[in-house]
């Protein structure tokens, strides 16, 4: 059943009861299979489009997005007032241009936007699952997007693209539904999350954790909510975005509205407002408990682990053409693992090109106006749009 949903957080937004698009609610005769044995049912995927589907439904962009973005890609966000992340990329006469292509986003299982997550309702208690909740991994939200598609009647996507996580998602796309998806746009990401990743994760859980709000998960049962926690989280993975160079440029050393150095602990430098800045907005708009399932999520992603440790068995006798797209400041997602992808898609012989950005933006410069990238995309949907005869 598709329907328009509100968001159910568990604190207080800049603009409570906010319509956030479309869902599709999932009932107990389609249940959700994890990949930890669970079953999930009843659940809900949220989603937004943009554009117009045409009459042969080939115009489809999916488009997965990262850890803390959501369905909102373009246009006003309801709750942020601000421009959906990919406002650059998507949207009339852009790379992704909406005149043309039907472009569908929706929000990660296990996600804090409408999408079923901890911070929902378990229908079996009343109450919020919190912990209860099941560990969810990329294939699974993948599963639940299939599941969408499916309630929309649409066979195929014409291309699946996004950065860091959402290019995990598209890797895992091919990998479940090669026959559903005609071209892949993996962007600033890894076909499994690196040792270093997974650390900055476990000190961003860590602090969530610590913070005595937390109340083991149960905060909304407690009336109260982990913002220290989950704010320190956010400028640490704040910091992974970005490059020396970018901070550098941005902030270097400057002072923070003081002529001298305070020698106290409030921020002096500029980069330490700019980063509780950015925690504290954060808190606004995300759910603790989603950013531990999600980023947790992340770690568990290895795509060559389900054959044997060989990533381009994943896409062997795959017809999907890929274009992989690194930066060379990334030293998230670095332009190593984008390439040990296109190594693993030329293995196996599968339609693959590789670009890499020169750009000081570091790990964000794919959300940013960075015009290689978008030629790059309008390139690549233009000559899929022509191949599969989509006007």
């Amino acid at each position: 059943m598709v329907e328009t949903i509100t968001p159910r957080f568990p604190r207080p937004l800049s603009a409570p009861g906010a319509d956030i698009g479309k869902a599709v609610h999932f009932g107990a005769d389609k249940p959700l299979k994890l990949d930890s044995g669970h079953v999930l049912s009843p659940f809900t995927v949220a989603y937004m489009t943009y554009g117009a589907l045409n009459a042969a439904k080939s115009n489809v962009v999916l488009i997965c997005h990262a850890l803390t973005g959501d369905q909102f890609v373009a246009g006003q966000h309801p709750v942020t007032g601000r421009p959906g992340w990919w406002e650059t990329m998507v949207g009339p006469g852009k790379p992704i241009d909406t005149d043309r292509f039907f472009v569908i986003s929706a929000n990660v299982l296990g996600g804090c936007m409408g999408t079923t997550g901890p911070a929902e309702t378990d229908p079996a208690t009343g109450k919020p699952y919190g912990l209860s909740f099941p560990l969810v991994t990329v294939k699974d939200m993948v599963r639940a997007q299939a599941m969408l598609l499916d309630a929309l009647g649409i066979e195929k996507v014409l291309c699946v693209t996004g950065g860091s996580m959402g290019g995990m998602q598209a890797l895992q796309w091919v990998a479940s539904y090669p026959d559903r998806v005609v071209t892949a746009a993996p962007i600033a990401t890894a076909a499994r999350h690196s040792a270093q990743n997974i650390a900055f994760h476990e000190v961003g859980r860590q602090a969530i954790m610590a913070d005595p709000d937390w109340k083991a998960g149960a905060y909304q049962l407690e009336g109260t909510q982990p913002n220290k926690g989950l704010s320190v989280a956010r400028m640490a993975a704040h910091i992974t975005y970005l490059s020396e160079a970018a901070l550098q440029r941005k902030f270097g050393r400057n002072l923070q509205e003081r002529e001298s150095i305070s020698f106290g602990f409030g921020p002096d430098f500029q980069i330490e407002s700019y980063l509780h800045h950015q925690g504290m907005t954060f808190v606004d708009r995300f759910d603790a408990n989603a950013y531990l399932y999600i980023t947790r999520a992340m770690d568990y992603f290895d795509l060559a682990a389900d054959y044997d440790g060989v990533l381009g068995e994943a896409f062997r006798n795959c017809k999907t053409r890929f274009c992989i797209v690194s930066f060379t400041s990334d030293w998230l997602f670095p332009t190593s693992e984008n390439k040990r992808i296109a190594h693993a898609l030329n293995a196996v012989a599968a339609d693959v090109s590789f670009v890499e950005i020169e750009s000081d933006r570091g790990h964000d410069a794919f959300l940013l106006d960075e015009p290689e990238l978008f030629a790059v995309m309008r390139g690549f949907l233009n000559a899929a749009a022509a191949q599969q005869g989509v006007a």
